[in-house]
């Protein structure tokens, strides 16, 4: 559709967006009303909520809207399968200014609701507003189905740290754009695209899972929330933790160890979780670590030292920040 969003006008923008969209049995009632409704068979609702700006969380020049919208979605549908349970909707607050392209809406929807798809969930509802810069909140919903939320209070001593999905790759990704690349593009695919394992939220649950997050700041920084939360210490074995050739080969050509990339670069939404020792893992968890007593060390370390490369911070040093990460 050609045109910008001024001259389609609110309402017209809202009947191009709601057209794109697909739904699941768990919609009851989907756009159009005062507001949806979702089944909640569990009878409680699992709710997150995250706010993407331009030119602090994406760059129009490094992702297109189709890709924003993936991101956009995943990073909120990672948390509901982090506390195990199965995403079921989706509610969309969008901010843009009247002279954007009408296409771009359209193409953000339409990775929006693709991500959902893989998800297992539907776009609900939403609302859009006029405004200076690009602004995408999303609310994502989900259900427990019968089982308790895994939280990050429930790490005990003796307990193993696992991880399932990418760690690194997003910030890797995000190194190589800031040199002016494009490859190798996997890692900037992963940037732009996160790709969570939603399944191993729920899964994890089932296998007996202590705490579990997924890891959108950093490795460190959210295993941090769980230790806290769990007044434990978590101690991280490097070697355990897989660094593919090609990372390393990035980071040798822009001067990074990529192992900080791994334990401090957050944004693959990967579920890292822990276990009682005696579960028996599928494979595609690895471990990496281990639960302890709590000391007077750092509550996470890495061979038993401190990492003292923090992951991110929206409220950081400005300088410091990955200001789209």
């Amino acid at each position: 559709m050609k045109g910008t969003v001024g001259e389609l006008g609110e309402f017209g923008l809202i009947r191009e967006l709601t057209s794109r969209l697909t739904t699941t049995p768990a919609v009851r009632l989907g756009p159009g009303d005062d507001a949806a409704v979702v089944a909640a068979p569990d009878r409680r609702v699992v709710a997150s909520t995250d706010v993407l700006l331009e030119g602090r969380h994406f760059r129009r020049d490094w992702s297109t809207a189709y890709d924003v919208g993936r991101k956009a979605a995943a990073q909120n549908l990672a948390d509901i399968a982090a506390m195990g349970a199965v995403p079921t909707a989706l509610l969309l607050g969008l901010v843009v200014p009247a002279d954007l392209p009408v296409t771009w809406t359209t193409e953000l929807m339409d990775g929006i609701r693709d991500e959902c798809q893989v998800a297992g969930a539907a776009v609900v509802g939403g609302d859009v507003v006029r405004g200076d810069t690009i602004t995408v909140a999303i609310t994502a919903l989900g259900d427990l189905r019968n089982h308790e939320p895994v939280t990050r209070a429930g790490a005990q001593p003796g307990d193993v740290v696992a991880v399932t999905g990418w760690l690194g790759w997003s910030a890797a990704g995000h190194a190589v754009l800031s040199r002016g690349f494009r490859s190798p593009r996997a890692f900037v695919e992963a940037h732009r695209r996160p790709e969570p394992p939603y399944h191993a939220g729920p899964a994890a649950a089932g296998l007996g899972a202590t705490a579990m997050t997924d890891v959108s700041d950093g490795l460190v920084a959210d295993l941090g929330h769980i230790a806290e939360a769990s007044k434990v210490r978590i101690n991280l074995r490097s070697s355990a933790i897989d660094i593919p050739t090609q990372m390393s080969d990035i980071g040798q050509a822009v001067g990074i160890d990529p192992l900080t990339w791994v334990l401090g670069g957050g944004e693959d939404h990967a579920i890292v979780a822990t276990f009682p020792q005696d579960v028996k893992l599928p494979a595609r968890w690895r471990v990496i670590g281990d639960v302890l007593n709590p000391s007077a060390l750092p509550q996470v370390t890495v061979d038993g030292a401190p990492w003292d490369k923090a992951g991110w911070d929206h409220f950081g040093d400005i300088e410091d920040a990955r200001q789209t990460h």
